[in-house]
């Protein structure tokens, strides 16, 4: 089974600029379609990006298209969200996961072996 570490959370500025960072172990995510979520206070968990077993296919939900790039290190077994031009309302708890539901899904339920998230605070 597949254990995700996520990373990078902070407090930023408006306009500001962070990475977040995935890690595993016990299994190589070499394998793995991967996705990113976030979770703002009060709110359902929403997607964010998605990125396939060997980077070269990515998709994002349209709020941070343009802003907010997915990669991957295969030889690392860690995943990337790289966020610029961050705004208040990316403010939210980020999750990676395993995409277990196929390509192109967005569901929650399509993902699993969640992380426990890190936080993301955007101020105004």
């Amino acid at each position: 089974q597949v254990q995700l570490v996520e990373s990078g959370g902070g407090l930023v500025q408006a306009g500001g600029s962070l990475r977040l960072s995935c890690a595993a172990s016990g299994r190589t995510l070499s394998r793995y379609n991967m996705g990113w979520f976030r979770q703002a206070p009060g709110k359902e968990r929403e997607f964010a990006a998605a990125i396939s077993w060997s980077g070269g296919s990515t998709y994002y939900t349209d709020s941070v298209k343009g802003r907010f790039t997915i990669s991957r290190d295969n030889i690392k077994n860690t995943v990337y969200l790289q966020m610029n031009s961050l705004k208040p309302e990316d403010t939210a708890d980020y999750y990676c996961a395993v995409q277990t539901g196929g390509w192109g899904r967005v569901s929650r339920s399509d993902y699993d072996y969640w992380g426990q998230g890190t936080q993301v605070t955007v101020s105004s």
